[in-house]
């Protein structure tokens, strides 16, 4: 079982794009399914993320503060604002503009962790920064996306709010109790939650491909286009914010894969809740979704191929 669990969670990304290539094929199977499930099984991935952390990830907020807030800054500013240009110069219609905003304005997402390791980055600030832009995100995911998508739409912030606290930051409270009060439970579980975890992502992504596959088949590319620009220019100003900052390589890295991978369930998830009126919104996150695993395990092989000390000495 074990085994299974290793291998479901090593090539998710080919399990989330084949998931989503039946679900655009066969979309009859998973019509059926009420889309509220998403918000389901995205509680479940943030249970899962509650469960292996710890409070001590959160020690690296105040023993290097800096590395933390330049993370979290270049998280909210690049990716809003890159996602808020590509809708305009691709002249998106509203729907599709407010979900790449959506995806942009979320925090990032916690298959991030698992390539900065593979990527040889700095796992601990990766953890830190994932779990700090995920404690801002309550406030600023609605700002954000109020102020750069408000003028079209009608963006309910305080509704966002709450749906974020439910869905997002009481699931991880309660994974932090569980594995406070029943760390044995917990310890064997941890072996079991990637394969979940990714089983999960894979099923939200399905059910909203699913759901909006014949609007998919008949305009995609552009979408597809926009979504993957979105991540490789995140993930490429985030390695540069590094750099212009004087960061080490393995900061470096783990700022670029922050920035440029989202929460896309999540933004998702908000685009049902709160914009069924707009229902292409949920596409971008999905498609985010897919691609973000895909790029991530290719730059994860990439920074494989740079070791440390030439990287450092090429920026010298």
């Amino acid at each position: 079982m074990k085994k299974l669990c290793h291998y479901i969670s090593e090539y998710m990304g080919v399990m989330v794009l084949t998931w989503a290539l039946l679900a655009l094929a066969f979309p009859s199977v998973l019509q059926q399914v009420p889309t509220k499930v998403i918000n389901y099984l995205l509680g479940v991935v943030m249970f899962g993320m509650g469960l292996t952390l710890n409070l001590r990830d959160f020690k690296i907020v105040f023993s290097r503060p800096k590395d933390v807030i330049v993370g979290c800054l270049a998280q909210f500013t690049i990716m809003p604002l890159l996602a808020w240009g590509l809708a305009k110069i691709f002249q998106l219609d509203e729907a599709l503009a407010l979900g790449v905003v959506l995806v942009g304005c979320c925090p990032g997402g916690t298959a991030s962790n698992v390539i900065t390791y593979l990527a040889k980055g700095d796992l601990a600030l990766s953890v830190g920064m994932t779990g700090v832009s995920t404690l801002l995100a309550p406030l600023l995911t609605p700002l954000l996306t109020w102020a750069l998508a408000g003028k079209s739409v009608n963006v309910d912030v305080a509704g966002m709010l709450l749906s974020i606290l439910w869905v997002v930051i009481l699931p991880i409270v309660v994974g932090l109790i569980v594995k406070a009060f029943w760390p044995k439970f917990t310890e064997k579980a941890t072996d079991y939650l990637p394969a979940f975890s990714s089983v999960a992502i894979a099923l939200i992504v399905a059910i909203i491909i699913a759901a909006n596959a014949s609007k998919l088949l008949a305009g995609g590319m552009v979408i597809v286009i926009v979504v993957v620009l979105h991540n490789l220019c995140g993930l490429s100003l985030g390695y540069l914010i590094g750099r212009l900052l004087g960061l080490a390589e393995p900061k470096k890295r783990a700022v670029s894969i922050e920035v440029g991978m989202q929460n896309s369930g999540l933004a998702s998830s908000l685009a049902t809740l709160h914009f069924a009126a707009y229902p292409m919104a949920t596409i971008p996150g999905a498609i985010f979704s897919v691609w973000h695993n895909i790029s991530g395990a290719m730059v994860a092989r990439l920074y494989q191929k740079i070791p440390h000390k030439v990287a450092d000495m090429k920026q010298k």
